[in-house]
């Protein structure tokens, strides 16, 4: 198939490249600078210059690609600004899935998130509601969610991959990384991250499994799918294990949990055949230090 990968130099989409040319794939990449465009050219890919803001720069990159299939894993989470990620979630998405449809793409695969689910006692499927009303700023940010999705759907066949917190290579998570900052009490660390030791339940999945599944998603039908890991668990479980693992001070646990993190059920993706090289973040935290 012929690939065009919105988002190629994030943390998934770096993972997700190489993955996609060993399997046989063309793949075109966009990058808003020429040191992102080379980077992708080092991987292999072919490497475009477009903005997923600059709508018509969008449409002659995807119209040149000719792509069977568009992968969406823009972020814009680099300086930790919730706002700009939401804005692109609505307008870049826009955007590109317009651009998908004038090429006459009949696939799209979006990134999309596990922790946007109404509160409830156990880990959300995919049938769960999501968390609409919620107070700010989670509220703008299932509002973005929904919004991406929607947009999404409108092309003929549109999985939207639910992840799990990233951790991994490019993340927040990595050993020296924003996240080791802040439990080392560093209080300019930029981060979008809650890290207290309570009962709040959180899923995870490293960008690896996330890029592994984006690949396999190339097959499957309509809908979303939580990409999580197989042990959604509370922040006195995982934290003390996250900081053993980067080295830094394990912070002290806390009563109470926030009411809607409830973590997410992989149960979906799994009939499909994914399954996790880190099924749980108790071994995969420490194999980030490898």
């Amino acid at each position: 198939m012929r690939i065009f990968v919105a988002g190629a130099t994030g943390a998934v989409g770096r993972q997700l490249v190489p993955l996609l040319l060993e399997a046989g794939h063309q793949v075109t990449g966009i990058s808003r600078n020429q040191a992102g465009a080379e980077a992708i050219r080092r991987q292999g890919a072919t490497a475009l210059l477009a903005d997923a803001f600059d709508r018509d720069a969008l449409h002659r990159a995807v119209a040149a690609a000719e792509p069977d299939a568009v992968i969406h894993q823009l972020t814009d989470l680099a300086g930790a600004d919730g706002a700009a990620t939401d804005r692109l979630r609505k307008d870049g998405t826009r955007n590109l899935v317009d651009a998908a449809k004038a090429a006459g793409v009949g696939r799209f695969i979006v990134q999309s998130l596990a922790w946007v689910y109404e509160p409830g006692e156990k880990p959300a499927d995919e049938a769960t509601p999501l968390d609409f009303g919620a107070e700010q700023p989670r509220g703008a940010m299932v509002d973005g969610i929904k919004a991406m999705e929607d947009t999404a759907a409108e092309i003929g066949t549109a999985v939207s991959l639910r992840f799990g917190i990233l951790y991994g290579p490019g993340t927040w998570y990595v050993p020296g990384g924003p996240v080791a900052a802040a439990l080392s009490g560093d209080q300019s660390a930029r981060i979008l991250a809650y890290l207290k030791a309570d009962g709040s339940v959180s899923s995870f999945v490293h960008v690896v499994d996330a890029a592994r599944a984006t690949v396999a998603a190339l097959d499957w039908p309509s809908g979303p799918v939580n990409v999580v890991d197989d042990e959604p668990a509370p922040g006195r479980d995982w934290l003390p294990v996250l900081s053993a693992a980067l080295g830094v001070p394990t912070p002290g646990p806390t009563p109470g949990q926030l009411e809607w993190a409830r973590g997410a059920s992989n149960e979906l993706a799994r009939t499909r055949d994914w399954n996790p090289l880190h099924p749980t973040w108790r071994s995969g935290f420490a194999a980030q230090q490898a």
